[in-house]
Formats: structure tokens, C-alpha cells, sequence
């Protein structure tokens, strides 16, 4: 059941990289009325959050090293401008942390783990498997945003050219 995990996870992963790849920059960062972040965000979040669940928070490496956790992290909002640099990187750190973590469940790393709760989901995740599923349906949910945000960023550009 776990590889059915990783496989969604990484099906999730490459969607919301192609929806990426078919925008432009601006369109990225834009933060359209009525939302508080953009697709940018969104993405780098998923990124950012996966490492932090299965590997912080379950208190296996509670001081692991997370490039961009201070930018995508729970609580923040896009305050720079994500440039195409940046991007590329966040694409590369979305397929590469996945096929980490799933070394790392396959070489027994996440064999004990401190159960803990999200604030989000609320639910107890006392095993990693529990704790990868959450993974998947957090980066779904970042994925609807960001899909909702793109449809939002078309409506806008539209009205200005009318």
C-alpha cells in the first residue's frame, strides 16, 4: 500500500509541475484578489511541508536542514517575488525529497516515530505510513489552490484587457 502512496505522491508532484511549467512568472507570483498567497507558494509549501512532517515533526531528524522552510512554511505569505532560479530548484527539491523519503522508509529510518496530530487534518498519526498519507492528501489540497489561483489569475488578466 506505501508504493501506492509514493506513486500518488509523485503523480501530484509532476500535475502541479506542469501546472507550473505552463505559466508564466508572473502568473506564478500573482496573488489574485480575495487569496492571501500564489501558486509559487503553494508549491514550495508542498515541498517544504513534506520534509518537515516525516522527518521533523515525527522527531526521526528533528533538526533536519529544509531549504525554503522560512519562505513556504505554515503561517507564511509570499513575500518575495519567486524567481525562475528558484522555481527550477523547487521542482528539482519536489521529486528528489519524495524519492528520499522513500529510500529512507525502505532503509528503515521512520521505524519509530513520535505520533503527533496536524492542525489541518487533526487526526493522530502514530505510524509513517499514517504520516505519508496526510503528505498526500496535503499536496492534493495545495494542488486544488493552486489550480483555483490559476483560474483566478486568467478572470483577473481578462478584466483588465477588457
Amino acid at each position: 500500500m506505501t508504493a501506492a502512496i509514493f506513486e500518488y505522491i509523485k503523480q501530484t508532484r509532476a500535475t502541479f509541475t506542469q501546472l507550473i511549467e505552463g505559466l508564466g512568472i508572473d502568473e506564478i507570483n500573482a496573488i489574485p484578489d480575495g487569496f492571501r498567497n500564489n501558486i509559487g507558494w503553494n508549491f514550495g509549501h508542498i515541498v517544504v511541508s513534506t520534509q518537515g512532517l516525516c522527518y521533523r515533526r515525527t522527531n526521526v531528524q528533528p533538526d533536519r536542514e529544509i531549504p525554503f522552510l522560512s519562505a513556504y512554511a505554515k503561517g507564511t505569505a509570499p513575500t518575495n517575488w519567486i524567481n525562475a532560479e528558484e522555481l527550477e530548484i523547487l521542482k528539482l527539491e519536489a521529486v528528489e525529497t519524495i524519492l528520499q523519503i522513500e529510500r529512507d522508509y525502505e532503509n528503515g529510518v521512520f521505524a519509530s516515530i513520535v505520533p503527533y496530530a496536524t492542525a489541518t487534518y487533526g487526526l493522530q498519526m502514530d505510524t509513517i505510513e499514517k504520516v505519508f498519507t496526510v503528505t498526500l492528501a496535503h499536496d492534493n489540497l495545495h494542488l486544488g489552490y493552486a489550480t483555483a489561483l490559476r483560474k483566478a489569475v486568467y478572470e483577473q488578466k481578462s478584466q483588465l484587457h477588457k
